[in-house]
């Protein structure tokens, strides 16, 4: 790598300055164009700019590049729920309404002025007759939640099949909804797992895959689909909750396994409605390919290697980063939402390097470019998840890449504000894991 001064020189001339304008994300879109999958990061789940401005390139690739959903690093049966809305099949009135599924711990991340502002657009848009697009969530924590819409599913379309269900759910009973008590006891020995009683739903439930899906056209397919994830999302968060306590690796890995394969059915199943291409909103460490990073070394995967492996140039991975400013974000799990001051960023940092520019907001192309060889690390990147400590930052929220490798564009706002929540005090929910655990990310 050149010294600082040069590569801080050639990467003012490289960047290209974002003024507000229409055009600003023009370069973007020609290179998401012909992808499959578009993933935008961010590098916390609590900066505004991150948020409004993924928010608007997702409205360009919606309306110029033909996208039919987003899917985003949240629960299913809630997300499923913003998707009914903006979709006009809800009885929720408002996007406030149908956002309000999101009740656990970080309420802000889906719950806050950015997302309620596109999902309103998404649903005006969807309005008006143009090819609908959706709204889908990736994540595996709402095992209860997912337990629950199975079983409404199948009061509606096969009792006696819904009682099977509740009699192999009923393994759970004995955990009061707490699913990392659960965990501990399975995971440990201490008690007999509930592994076979998913799996064994999920087949039957697939078993009848044909007749509860072509009962009433694309409805009915719909509403399956919907019950067929979650059954599957039951299976793999039973094993992710067993797997919490074993290590990071495993469960971070479980986790990540069944974003890139719900993402993947996802797609599938759109499939069958027009050619599926999906936007995917994540922390970058989701989102960023872990093979350019230290978990990589370490033996953890995320969903953009994955998608990146399976889709090659298909797949278009956009990372945004900032050097300072404020961000809303938690001093200790289950803690309310604060507005916290993001310290500038670390000497050795891509962050660092990015405000050496002087530019305030710039769009970065890296794919095939030759600043990407003059970037190559690793270098520092900082990520903060639900929670931020600063005082302990360069152990907590920083760690080794190679940038270059893991995204093919990047986005960087030198200096950032915080998002505002829709509740004052995200509240939590006593009986899930709070989203991103045990992560923040």
């Amino acid at each position: 790598m050149p010294d600082d001064a040069a590569l801080v020189s050639r990467l003012r001339s490289e960047a290209r300055p974002l003024a507000g304008l229409r055009d600003d994300y023009d370069e973007l879109l020609e290179l998401a164009r012909s992808a499959r999958f578009v993933l935008i990061g961010e590098a916390s789940h609590g900066t505004h700019e991150f948020y409004r401005e993924r928010a608007e390139i997702t409205k360009r690739l919606i309306s110029e590049a033909g996208f039919s959903a987003v899917a985003v690093e949240g629960d299913w049966p809630d997300a499923y729920r913003v998707n009914r809305y903006v979709r006009g099949a809800s009885r929720d009135a408002s996007a406030d309404e149908a956002l309000s599924g999101f009740k656990r711990f970080p309420t802000w991340m889906w719950r806050n002025r950015d997302v309620l502002g596109f999902v309103e657009w998404l649903h005006e848009r969807n309005r008006t007759g143009a090819p609908a697009a959706g709204f889908y969530g990736l994540d595996l924590y709402s095992l209860y939640g997912s337990m629950e819409a199975v079983l409404g599913y199948l009061d509606r379309v096969d009792p006696d099949a819904a009682g099977r269900a509740r009699y192999r759910y009923g393994c759970f009973e004995h955990y009061g909804e707490d699913t990392q008590t659960y965990g501990y006891a399975a995971g440990f020995g201490l008690a007999e797992s509930c592994e076979r009683e998913v799996i064994e739903q999920l087949v039957e439930l697939r078993r009848h895959a044909a007749e509860y899906a072509h009962r009433d056209g694309w409805v009915a397919r719909d509403e399956y689909f919907f019950a067929e994830q979650n059954a599957r999302l039951v299976r793999n968060a039973e094993q992710y909750y067993r797997e919490m306590f074993r290590g990071r690796a495993s469960s971070w890995n479980l986790r990540d396994r069944h974003m890139a394969e719900t993402l993947e059915a996802l797609a599938q199943h759109l499939e069958a409605a027009s050619p599926a291409k999906v936007v995917v909103w994540a922390h970058n460490s989701h989102l960023g390919d872990a093979r350019a990073t230290r978990m990589g070394e370490e033996g953890e995967l995320n969903v953009g290697q994955l998608v990146r492996e399976r889709q090659g140039e298909g797949a278009v991975l956009v990372g945004l980063t900032t050097h300072e400013g404020t961000v809303t974000a938690a001093d200790d799990w289950d803690g309310p939402a604060r507005r916290k001051a993001v310290r500038p960023s670390l000497p050795g940092s891509y962050e660092r390097l990015f405000h050496g520019t002087g530019r305030p907001r710039f769009y970065l192309p890296l794919r095939g470019q030759p600043i990407a060889d003059e970037l190559r690390g690793p270098l520092l990147e900082r990520a903060i998840g639900v929670i931020y400590r600063p005082d302990t930052e360069r152990v907590s929220h920083y760690f080794e890449a190679d940038l270059p490798r893991q995204f093919d564009a990047v986005l960087h706002f030198d200096r950032t504000t915080a998002l505002e929540p829709l509740e004052r005090w995200p509240a939590a929910e006593p009986h899930e894991v709070p989203e991103t655990f045990p992560s923040g990310v």
